[in-house]
């Protein structure tokens, strides 16, 4: 399984995914499950998958096709694409048409395959966007009402993220949401597992402004870890009833 967490704030974009798929028990690996894209200056793109490992590869891989091919027009590269909704239309097509081929190949067998993807960043002149991209291909967006979008494994993370983050949610501060979200996860699902891969897009900056790879032996993360089990475990005690 998976669990990836974005939030677009009036600061910036902040990313997080985990890198653990397994195919059963006994069967895990590692794998990347965030891809950055970037024309610095001009436009930066990061997408976060999860789902069938099949459709999420070969939906980057040709996503990377299309970039590197002159022939390419805007309506098939995501790196010519006008607005950052021209993208997630083309990122949409791609992923559902992917999976629609996987998953004839896979009929003989009564398997479905099946994807998803958020996707975000900046195009010069235009505004930030984070989308969440279902696996027909259609896709929903963060507002300010709910500036944070998940998939996977999001049901263990997401109480912190209702209750702490804003728009005006500083980045520092949304890197520790995130962080804290996927340690809650981490905590209580088997199938999403270190390393972490963290990404910071600052407003206008049309480019990735910080990049971090967390081992599973991060002090620092095993150290926000404690701290954060140690200020429940004490705000539970002070509650009264």
């Amino acid at each position: 399984m998976t669990y990836c967490v974005g939030l677009k704030l009036d600061a910036g974009i902040v990313m997080l995914s985990d890198t653990r798929t397994n195919a059963g028990m006994d069967n895990i690996a590692i794998y990347k499950k965030t891809f950055l894209f970037e024309n610095p200056g001009e436009r930066v793109i990061s997408i976060m998958t999860a789902g069938s490992l099949s459709v999420t590869q070969t939906t980057i891989a040709r996503l990377r096709e299309a970039i590197e091919s002159p022939e390419a027009t805007e309506t098939q590269s995501i790196m010519r694409a006008p607005t950052m909704l021209g993208v997630a239309e083309i990122v949409g097509d791609m992923l559902a048409r992917t999976r629609l081929e996987i998953t004839e190949k896979h009929k003989a067998f009564d398997q479905q395959a099946s994807a998803s993807m958020i996707l975000g960043g900046q195009r010069a002149g235009g505004e930030m966007r984070l989308f969440l991209i279902y696996p027909e291909g259609n896709f929903i967006e963060a507002t300010n009402d709910t500036p944070f979008l998940q998939i996977g494994e999001h049901k263990y993370g997401k109480p912190i993220l209702d209750r702490v983050v804003r728009p005006t949610t500083s980045l520092p501060d949304a890197q520790k949401a995130v962080l804290l979200s996927m340690d809650s996860t981490l905590r209580s699902n088997l199938s999403v597992g270190m390393p972490l891969d963290l990404t910071v897009i600052e407003r206008d900056a049309c480019r990735v402004s910080a990049v971090r790879r967390i081992e599973a032996n991060d002090p620092g993360f095993a150290a926000m870890s404690i701290a954060w089990s140690d200020a429940l475990r004490d705000s539970f005690i002070r509650i009264e009833i």
